[in-house]
This record gives structure tokens, C-alpha cells and sequence, in this order.
């Protein structure tokens, strides 16, 4: 496995510790039912957020990899990322055609801050970088205006709204999906 360590100017994206700082940190925000409203699952508990961890390092070993799960901490919280706890989850799953999907959970404390924006820079730059992808692609629940703007101001477009693509605690739900084309991608964030 080549760890991915990825810098922003106020974040750091790196792989999960099998510790009990980062699965507190994943449980913080799994944990949290305003956290996971536009999420495809409910609430979890903390053993459940350990196992998570568990498989996101298994996956990380796989070759080729495909699955990126990864933890965003907030650079000044510690000299080395590697020390600092996660404010936000981070993913990228490749898909056929040298595209991936991108999703991103922030802890509810440090929402407002730019931090979505930050972290879907890195993983657009990460995606069309060092990985070669070709589409990057997220979906967003109709109710998450927030999320929508985030990506749309990275140079994400709309391509249309996806009727009852979520069922979650006996509800439908729809959802927004949106792409960016490695041509479109303006290059690396300095």
C-alpha cells in the first residue's frame, strides 16, 4: 500500500489509524444523526465505526485499489497529520471507464468553514492527478443546497435529479448527481 497524504492550505488528508482517537473521530460523525441525514445509512454505534475503520485498511491494501476512505484533519491540530484527529471523512470509489465517485462527511463543529470546498479539491486534484481519472462524480440529496453549492463551485455541473434513488428509514428519497471531466479540471490546487 502507498499511503495517501494529501495537504491543503488548512487541511491534511491522510489513511485511518486503527486507533482509538480515529474511531472515536469516525463515530463522532457516524455517530450523529444531523451528521448522517443525507447519508445512505442511519446512526452508527462506536464498534460499528470500528469495524469500518478495519475494512477501509483492508481496502486500502487491496491491488489495484479501488476504495479510498480516508480522514481529514485539520492541520494546525498537530505537527504531523498523521498525530491529528479527524474533523471529516473523505471518499473516492474508482468505477469503470477511469471514473470514480466522491462523498464527504464533515463533523457538525467545523461546518461553514470551507472545509467541504477544501476537501473536494483535494480528492478532484488527487482523482485527476496521481490516479488518471477521466469523471469524478458525486451525488447530492435534493435537501443538501449546501453540498450543491460546494460542488458546483469547483466546476462541478449538474446532470439531472435521480427519483427515489434512496430509501432510508422508510422514507424515498431524491438526489442531485453531478460530474466534472478531467478536461474541465482548471489543475492541481496550489
Amino acid at each position: 500500500m502507498v499511503p495517501v497524504r494529501l495537504t491543503g492550505p488548512r487541511l491534511a488528508i491522510r489513511e485511518y489509524h486503527h486507533t482509538p482517537e480515529d474511531v472515536d473521530a469516525l463515530h463522532a460523525l457516524f455517530g450523529d444523526p444531523e451528521v448522517t441525514r443525507y447519508l445512505p445509512f442511519g446512526p452508527r454505534d462506536r464498534e460499528t465505526c470500528a469495524d469500518q475503520i478495519e475494512l477501509y485498511l483492508e481496502e486500502a491494501m487491496a491491488e489495484p485499489r479501488d476504495t479510498y476512505r480516508l480522514a481529514v484533519c485539520r492541520r494546525t491540530d498537530a505537527e504531523d497529520p498523521a498525530d491529528a484527529t479527524p474533523i471529516a471523512h473523505a471518499g473516492l470509489t474508482l468505477g469503470p471507464h477511469l471514473s470514480a465517485d466522491l462523498g464527504y462527511v464533515l463533523a457538525r463543529e467545523v461546518w461553514g468553514r470551507g472545509y467541504a470546498g477544501e476537501i473536494v479539491g483535494l480528492l478532484r486534484d488527487l482523482a485527476f492527478g496521481p490516479l488518471g481519472l477521466h469523471r469524478l462524480a458525486a451525488r447530492v440529496d435534493v435537501d443538501n443546497t449546501a453540498s450543491a453549492r460546494v460542488l458546483t463551485g469547483l466546476g462541478f455541473r449538474e446532470e439531472g435529479r435521480a427519483r427515489h434513488d434512496q430509501y432510508k428509514g422508510g422514507v424515498w428519497s431524491d438526489s442531485y448527481r453531478y460530474s466534472l471531466l478531467a478536461d474541465e479540471w482548471p489543475g492541481p490546487t496550489a
